[in-house]
């Protein structure tokens, strides 16, 4: 899952927010300065990870793209997955996609000092192009892949899974449904979430 659904998946708990943003930004367990409930949401994002990556509907939808995307299915996949959730986001939630998006920029800019730098910087792309809101139209998932594919060394072209993705569309969003309903079980069962 990418930002999106890492971000919903904190329950609106501030520690667990920022964990969950800075996660890909830690490496193993240097925790040095962060509090508690900010390593507990860098845990809650890795077992996000490891149980989305070993979940079988997420693998079938994986899958319509890997030969294609090779590499870089993991990252495609999340946002994806991240689109089918904005575009149903009230679905999931009492706060309408953009307050959510406006919540999860307020947290971080409130707590900007205690980004990495990797984060810091993102930070500044997502609010910037308001990517959590966008992620809810095919134009936006589009562009994100587009500008994360001019990142990639030997820019591979991301955003050619769009016509892959329309041709499948409504088979995907039904296979998200499905798991995200197990995913959203699954984290409620976490200690993180449940403290």
């Amino acid at each position: 899952m990418n930002y999106l659904a890492h971000s919903y998946l904190s329950y609106q708990k501030i520690d667990l927010i920022i964990g969950n943003f800075i996660a890909d930004s830690i490496r193993g367990n240097q925790f040095e300065g962060l509090s508690d409930g900010i390593i507990e949401g860098i845990r809650l994002h890795r077992k996000i990870d490891t149980f989305t990556d070993a979940h079988p509907i997420y693998l079938t939808s994986k899958h319509r793209f890997s030969k294609d995307f090779d590499k870089y299915i993991g990252v495609l996949m999340d946002i994806i997955y991240d689109h089918y959730l904005a575009k149903n986001f009230e679905q999931y939630s009492p706060l309408s996609l953009q307050q959510h998006a406006d919540g999860i920029y307020e947290v971080l800019k409130n707590n900007h000092d205690i980004l990495p730098e990797h984060a810091k910087r993102f930070y500044g792309y997502m609010t910037e192009r308001n990517i959590l809101f966008h992620y809810s139209s095919l134009n936006g998932i589009e562009t994100v892949l587009t500008h994360l594919s001019g990142r990639i060394r030997n820019r591979f072209e991301l955003q050619l899974a769009i016509p892959i993705l329309e041709a499948n569309y409504q088979e995907i969003e039904e296979e998200f449904t499905i798991f995200f309903d197990d995913l959203q079980a699954f984290c409620k069962e976490q200690p993180e979430v449940t403290i």
